[in-house]
């Protein structure tokens, strides 16, 4: 199967007005190797709880990120089946990494984990 080699305008402006958010841009880079559950990404952003969710929601409406249940913790994940995966993944080629947040938190002890 080819893969999808142009996008609808209309799609394109609104992923790339989700990701202009700098909160957004680094919870779908973070996204893109690993799961993680809302109580990480507040301590790893350090703002409420409400906000992260709102956030989230927002990629989660227009299907860039996934839900999945585990207990009573739900994790997000990058959705490797929308339309726009390959756009979206070329994008955050350019960012850089993303994976040292998490390892600071973890050093000061602060790494919260959802289990």
């Amino acid at each position: 199967m080819l893969a999808k080699t142009t996008l609808d305008l209309d799609q394109a402006s609104i992923i790339l007005k989700l990701m202009g958010d700098k909160t957004r841009l680094t919870m779908l880079k973070l996204l893109q190797k690993s799961q993680y559950c809302v109580c990480e990404f507040v301590a790893l952003f350090n703002i409420s709880q409400s906000a992260i969710s709102q956030h989230l929601r927002k990629l989660k409406d227009v299907g860039l990120v996934n839900e999945n249940r585990q207990g009573q913790w739900i994790f997000y994940s990058l959705n490797t089946n929308h339309d726009s995966y390959e756009f979206v993944v070329r994008l955050l080629d350019f960012i850089p990494d993303q994976d040292y947040r998490m390892k600071e938190l973890e050093q000061q002890g602060l790494r919260i984990t959802c289990e």
